[in-house]
């Protein structure tokens, strides 16, 4: 199977898009996209980790998924985002599964393995620290808020899609900057120019809240990836990241590069991942 092949996957009712690779009998690595990408911005690492002989399954989230979006803001509460983690990997007879998350993935994967950890066996988290981390910076970093202003932007419902999607998407094609392959952006940005799909990824910020501040703290072995020049998330939170881990914890810091770590470091974190999945 190539990793380009998408495989329905039904939860209840809703129906997840799940990109697969390597052997069937491989470790099975569960990867959680962020926002703005799809399950696409894994394909390089995804590469490298079948390579090694592991089992990929990537998943086109809660409403980047067609037959997975549901119109109500509520529905895409975080706790409902980690439980459809488990739930694909009930449907795929995952019993455990090591779990890596990037951005918005790093927040859902964060929650899953403080709630679940009988069912992850290992957490890589990308970009986005532990949530408890991060909201109390959030609250006292100046750099911290300054990088996260963007947010309440992206919670205006209407105004946000509107001049995101205006002018063939140029406001939101620029959010990649360079660092993002073109072919890959233009893969994303007709993903999410699709009726209703834009919608549905703004509303995981518009349906955040204070609980996230009380994310559990996290028991299984770690690992946090960041780059020193991300855009949305700043030293502190990322070095604050640690003390929320009660179990073996890496801190991955890649010099010279910024928030897309899966599309610009696919190398780097791959190996982050594989040296976590067995150790």
């Amino acid at each position: 199977m190539t990793f380009a092949t998408i495989h329905p996957v039904t939860v209840g009712d809703l129906t997840f898009d799940v990109r697969t690779s390597g052997p069937g009998d491989g470790e099975p690595v569960m990867l959680l996209h962020g926002f703005p990408e799809t399950s696409l911005s894994w394909t390089s690492v995804a590469a490298r980790l079948a390579d090694a002989g592991l089992r990929v399954i990537a998943v086109d989230q809660r409403g980047y998924s067609p037959g997975a979006r549901p119109t109500d803001v509520a529905a895409y509460a975080t706790g409902l985002l980690a439980d459809d983690v488990v739930g694909v990997a009930d449907v795929l007879g995952l019993a455990t599964f090591h779990l890596v998350g990037h951005d918005w993935g790093s927040a859902v994967a964060w929650l899953t393995a403080g709630r679940y950890p009988e069912r992850v066996r290992t957490l890589t988290a990308v970009s986005v620290p532990h949530l408890t981390a991060y909201t109390a910076a959030l609250r006292d970093d100046p750099e911290q808020q300054q990088k996260a202003a963007y947010i309440s932007f992206m919670r205006e419902a209407g105004t946000a899609e509107e001049l995101l999607l205006a002018d063939g998407a140029r406001r939101l094609t620029a959010i990649y900057g360079d660092d993002v392959p073109v072919a890959l952006v233009v893969q994303y940005v007709s993903h999410l120019a699709e009726p209703g799909a834009l919608t549905a990824a703004l509303n995981w910020y518009r349906a955040m809240g204070p609980e996230l501040a009380d994310t559990p703290r996290t028991q299984v072995p770690t690992t946090f990836v960041w780059g020193e020049h991300d855009q949305a998330i700043g030293r502190v939170p990322a070095e604050a990241c640690g003390d929320f881990v009660d179990a073996d914890y890496r801190f991955v810091e890649l010099a010279g590069i910024g928030h897309w770590v899966p599309e610009q470091a696919p190398d780097s974190l791959a190996e982050a991942i594989i040296t976590r999945v067995r150790t």
